[in-house]
C-alpha cells in the first residue's frame, strides 16, 4: 500500500510534538459515504474539498498545487495593477503527502492515503493530518446575556465526547480600564482577560457591559481537535434582581439522593403565545414588553430549571426551536437527556427530561388523544358514547392535544422502571368535558403501556390538566373514577352533554403538591391548574415538597409573567422515593 514500510518506532514522540506544532489538516472520512472532505488554511484563505473516497491521491494532489499556482498568478496580477513590480513567475508548487518518513504512494485511493498523523507538503509549508478528529458541528453562544444568568452555548461534537472537551471563558477588557486592569499577562491574548474553565459561565454584575468569548476544544479522551471560538453577540446586560425561584433554590442546592427523586413540574409559556396582541394588550398587559421577550424569558427558566437539580422535569408549551437550540444545550450541561413531543397543527408541545446518572430512556409511547381516540380498538367503547353527540365528537376530535409517556429504567437498580407521564389537556374554561374525554384516553393508554411495557412501574402523571381541584378531571385522577351525571359532561351546554361514567384503570392517585392556592396567576384568574399525581401505594413524598414562592413574590410586579417570573405558571417541584 506504501512506497516503503513506515519506520517510526522511537521517533513516534518526536513526531508528534513537530506535529503539534503544525498547522492541520482536517480529514472527514467515513466508511459507506462516496465522499470525504480535506480542510486546511491555505495562501491566508480556508480551503475545503469535497472529493471520491475512491479517487486517486494523486488527482488531488495535483489539485491543490494548482489552486495554489492561480494564487500566485492572481497575486503578481493586483501587484501589477498596482504598479508594484511583481515577482518572478511561481514554479507549481510541490505537493506530497508522507507517512512517517514515506511518501504516500499516489495511486492510492483517498480514502487509504489520507490517514491520522500523515504529513501533507505544500511547498515548505507542512500540514499534521488529522482524520476523523473530534469536531464541533454546531458551536453557538445564546444572543442574550443576563448578569447572575447561566450562559449555556449550544454545542455538538463529532467523533468526540462533550464532558471531555475544554472550555476557557475570556471577558473583554472594556474600553478605557485603568492600566491594573488592562495589564497583560504573559502568553494572554491582549484585550481579552480568562474568567472561567467550565463548560456553563455565569457572568458577574462586575461583567455588565463586557463581551465574552468562548474558546472550546473538542476531545475524545486524550485525543484533540481544532478549536473553535465564540464571540457573544452583545455585551452583559444587568439581570433582574431577585426572581421569584431564587428562595425555592435555598430548597434544592444538591441533587436529590438516591433513591429519592426530585420531580419538576412546569408549564413555561410558549413563544408563539407570548408574542401575540392577546398576551400583550388583553393577557399580560402589566408585563413590560422586554420581559415577554423570548430571549430575556430563557435566561430566566434555564436558571431556574437548573436550580431545580431535578431528575425528572416535565415542561409544557415548549417551542420546538427552544428545545433544540435552548433547553438541550442549557440541561444537557447540567447532566439531563430529554425527548420531545410536538403537538400536532401547532409549534409547540411536551418535553420530559432525565438525569442520566439516575435513568435510561427505554422506550417512548407518545400519542395524539384524539388519533388514538379513533384508532385504537382499546377506546373503542368511549368512542361508540362520545358519537352520541356529533358536536362534542367533532370539537374533540379536532383538539392536538398530546400525551407523552416516556418508560425510565433506574441505572443503579435496572429492575426498577418508572413511567412518566406529562400532558396539558384543552384550555377553554368551558371545556370541561373535552378534558375528561381526552383524560378518559390518557388513562386507558397509560395502563396498556405499563402492563405490555413495564409491569409493576409506579406511575407519575405531570402536566398542565388546565383543571382545578373541584373539576371532573381531578375527581376522575383523585377518586378513580366519576359517575355519568358529573357537571363538567355539561361544561359547554346540554347540547354538547356526553353523561357517561368513567373508570379510571388505576387505584386513586395523589396529588404530591397537595391542592394550592394557584398555580396559574394571571390578571384576570388565578386558580390550581398544574399537578404531580403519583401511586401513592407505590412512591411517596419524602422530606419536602418545595414551597412555593410567596404570594408578594407572586404579586410584586401585579401578576405573572413578569420581569422577575418568565411564565404565567409556577412550577411544581417535589421530592419523591419508591416505596420499599
Amino acid at each position: 500500500m506504501w512506497v516503503r514500510a513506515g519506520r517510526l518506532g522511537s521517533r513516534t514522540s518526536l513526531t508528534r510534538r513537530l506535529l503539534s506544532r503544525m498547522e492541520a489538516v482536517v480529514v472527514r472520512c467515513l466508511p459507506g459515504e462516496p465522499k470525504l472532505t480535506i480542510s486546511f488554511h491555505l495562501d491566508g484563505s480556508d480551503r475545503h474539498m469535497l472529493r471520491d473516497q475512491d479517487e486517486a491521491l494523486g488527482k488531488v494532489l495535483a489539485r491543490i498545487s494548482n489552486s495554489t499556482t492561480k494564487n500566485h498568478r492572481k497575486a503578481k496580477k493586483s501587484k501589477k495593477n498596482r504598479g508594484q513590480q511583481p515577482c518572478e513567475a511561481a514554479e507549481p508548487a510541490a505537493v506530497k503527502l508522507f507517512f512517517g518518513e514515506d511518501e504516500v504512494n499516489e495511486t492510492l485511493p483517498n480514502s487509504e492515503a489520507w490517514q491520522d498523523g500523515a504529513v501533507l507538503q505544500v511547498g515548505e509549508v507542512k500540514y499534521d493530518v488529522q482524520r476523523n478528529p473530534p469536531t464541533f458541528t454546531t458551536a453557538e453562544l445564546p444572543v442574550s446575556q443576563l448578569a447572575g444568568f447561566p450562559v449555556c452555548p449550544k454545542l455538538e461534537v463529532e467523533f468526540g465526547k462533550l464532558q471531555d472537551c475544554e472550555f476557557t471563558w475570556f471577558r473583554e477588557t472594556p474600553p478605557g480600564a485603568s492600566s491594573e486592569a488592562a495589564e497583560e499577562i504573559p502568553g494572554q491574548e491582549r484585550g481579552w482577560t480568562p474568567v472561567g474553565r467550565e463548560r456553563v459561565h455565569v457572568p458577574s454584575n462586575q461583567d455588565v457591559g463586557c463581551r465574552f468569548k468562548l474558546r472550546c476544544t473538542p476531545k475524545d479522551g486524550g485525543r484533540r481537535g481544532p478549536a473553535r471560538e465564540l464571540l457573544s453577540v452583545g455585551a452583559v446586560e444587568a439581570g433582574p434582581g431577585m426572581c421569584t425561584f431564587d428562595n425555592r433554590h435555598a430548597y434544592t442546592v444538591k441533587v436529590a439522593e438516591w433513591p429519592s427523586v426530585r420531580v419538576v413540574s412546569y408549564n413555561i409559556l410558549a413563544d408563539v403565545y407570548a408574542q401575540t396582541d392577546l398576551s400583550k394588550t388583553v393577557l399580560y398587559p402589566y408585563c413590560a414588553p422586554y420581559a415577554l421577550q423570548l430571549d430575556y424569558r430563557q435566561n430566566l427558566i434555564k436558571k431556574e430549571l437548573a436550580g431545580y437539580n431535578a431528575d425528572i422535569v416535565c415542561l409544557q408549551e415548549v417551542d420546538k426551536g427552544v428545545f433544540v437550540d435552548s433547553l438541550v444545550p442549557a440541561l444537557d450541561a447540567f447532566g439531563l437527556d430529554g425527548v420531545f413531543k410536538i403537538k400536532e397543527k401547532q409549534h409547540e408541545g411536551l418535553a420530559t427530561f432525565y438525569r442520566r446518572s439516575k435513568f435510561r430512556l427505554l422506550s417512548s409511547h407518545d400519542i395524539m388523544l384524539s388519533e388514538a381516540l379513533t384508532s385504537d380498538p382499546m377506546h373503542s367503547e368511549l368512542l361508540e358514547k362520545l358519537s352520541a353527540n356529533s358536536t362534542l365528537k367533532d370539537r374533540m376530535l379536532q383538539r392536538s392535544t398530546s400525551l407523552q409517556v416516556t418508560v425510565l429504567e433506574d441505572v443503579i437498580k435496572p429492575d426498577r422502571k418508572l413511567c412518566v407521564a406529562n400532558t396539558h389537556l384543552y384550555w377553554h374554561p368551558k371545556g370541561g368535558n373535552i378534558r375528561l374525554v381526552q383524560m378518559g384516553v390518557a388513562l386507558r393508554h397509560l395502563s396498556h403501556v405499563i402492563s405490555e411495557v413495564a409491569p409493576g412501574a409506579p406511575l407519575v402523571f405531570c402536566g398542565d390538566f388546565n383543571s382545578t381541584p373541584n373539576s371532573g378531571v381531578f375527581q376522575l385522577l383523585s377518586e378513580a373514577g366519576i359517575p355519568q351525571q358529573h357537571e363538567d359532561w355539561s361544561s359547554s351546554g346540554p347540547e354538547e352533554s356526553c353523561s357517561t361514567e368513567l373508570v379510571s384503570g388505576f387505584p386513586p392517585l395523589l396529588s404530591a403538591c397537595g391542592q394550592p392556592a394557584y398555580t396559574n396567576y394571571v390578571g384576570g384568574f388565578h386558580g390550581c391548574l398544574d399537578y404531580v399525581f403519583i401511586q401513592p401505594e407505590r412512591m411517596q413524598v419524602v422530606e419536602q415538597v418545595i414551597p412555593l414562592p410567596s404570594h408578594q413574590e407572586v404579586t410584586t410586579y401585579e401578576a405573572l409573567p413578569s420581569v422577575a417570573h418568565p411564565s404565567d405558571h409556577i412550577a411544581l417541584v417535589c421530592d419523591l422515593r419508591w416505596n420499599l
